[in-house]
């Protein structure tokens, strides 16, 4: 069990994204966050307290958790120095790094000698099935995008946050180290070993009532080539009943890939969908996610706009403007499958 409240560890984080961890987080359980700490050249900020680690111990933090989630998931050497005094002030550490806690053998000496617990949120911690394609009952919703953090996660939690305020049957399914630490559990599904991610998603979303939608948070994406593995797993163990597309639309190129053009959202539709279909004939894409951070207000409008008009679905960004009419047109599919 992770101990509440966290002191968020932004290390030297280039960007913003490069914290995402950390976002998520503060984003959606901001209950959580007491404050962060930075490094000397971290562009990232959270707009929280920023806190020295006794500060932090003050302010009744327990957890320090790492927010970055760097290429390869790596624990920086830069790092060291204060991931080890945290332990010597009193803190657990959480991370979901590929790079794992309990492979540093000076943190597992230290966190031993203090008393301290590390967690590794990116372990599986089941012994997941092969996957069989057996159709379940109750209903999914896969986000899948055109790169990788685009949004998908954000999606799948406002839709779901949407969901149980009108009492409908929802669960978010977590397959993230930050879906994870936000939900307190779920599958860390980029660290199964790859025979088995379909069958871990097939363990996350099990029957379920008729009316009951999964809402499965998306991973990497088809058109990236270091990470597309885990989107086919998704869409063919998630068997999903509906697909919402993820769009991020002021990059150049796909994330840590200079050389790759983004695709077009049309493109995603004419890839995602077949795929889909081969594992649940019934799927449908329902609507359009846009993360418009980097938009002004008026320029987020126009762009939502004009997708809409180009694709002939709703486009929305549910962080900026709610989720309220995904979930119109998931529920509007709903009633669609129910007939079929």
């Amino acid at each position: 069990m992770i101990e509440t409240p966290y002191l968020l560890f932004l290390g030297d984080a280039p960007d913003q994204l490069a914290a995402k961890v950390a976002q998520g987080i503060k984003d959606w359980r901001p209950e959580y966050a007491v404050g962060q700490l930075r490094m000397e050249g971290c562009n990232a900020d959270m707009k929280l307290p920023d806190m020295t680690l006794l500060d932090a111990k003050a302010a009744g933090a327990k957890t320090l958790v790492i927010g970055v989630a760097n290429r390869g998931g790596i624990i920086s050497p830069a790092w060291k120095k204060v991931l080890i005094t945290a332990l010597e002030e009193g803190f657990d550490i959480a991370s979901g790094l590929h790079n794992l806690l309990r492979d540093e053998a000076d943190l597992v000496a230290v966190a031993e000698a203090c008393g301290r617990q590390l967690h590794d949120v990116r372990v599986p911690s089941v012994q997941y099935p092969i996957a069989t394609g057996v159709k379940r009952t109750g209903k999914r919703c896969l986000a899948v995008g055109t790169d990788c953090s685009v949004g998908k996660m954000y999606t799948a939690l406002a839709m779901d946050k949407v969901m149980k305020a009108r009492g409908e049957k929802s669960t978010f399914a977590a397959t993230g180290q930050t879906g994870i630490l936000v939900t307190g559990k779920g599958v860390p599904l980029d660290a199964v070993i790859a025979d088995f991610m379909a069958g871990a998603v097939e363990y996350l979303t099990p029957d379920n009532d008729a009316d009951h939608w999964d809402m499965i948070e998306g991973q990497g994406s088809l058109f990236h080539v270091s990470y597309s593995g885990v989107t086919m797993a998704l869409i063919h163990g998630g068997q999903p009943d509906a697909l919402i597309l993820c769009h991020e639309p002021t990059r150049t190129h796909m994330r840590g890939l200079p050389d790759y053009d983004l695709p077009t959202l049309q493109q995603l539709y004419d890839t995602a969908l077949p795929l889909a279909r081969w594992a649940n004939p019934a799927c449908e894409v329902v609507g359009i996610s846009i993360n418009t951070q980097h938009l002004s207000d008026a320029d987020a409008l126009a762009y939502l706009a004009q997708v809409e008009a180009e694709m002939g679905l709703p486009a929305v960004d549910p962080f900026r403007q709610g989720a309220d009419r995904l979930v119109d047109a998931l529920l509007g599919t709903q009633t669609v499958l129910a007939a079929q």
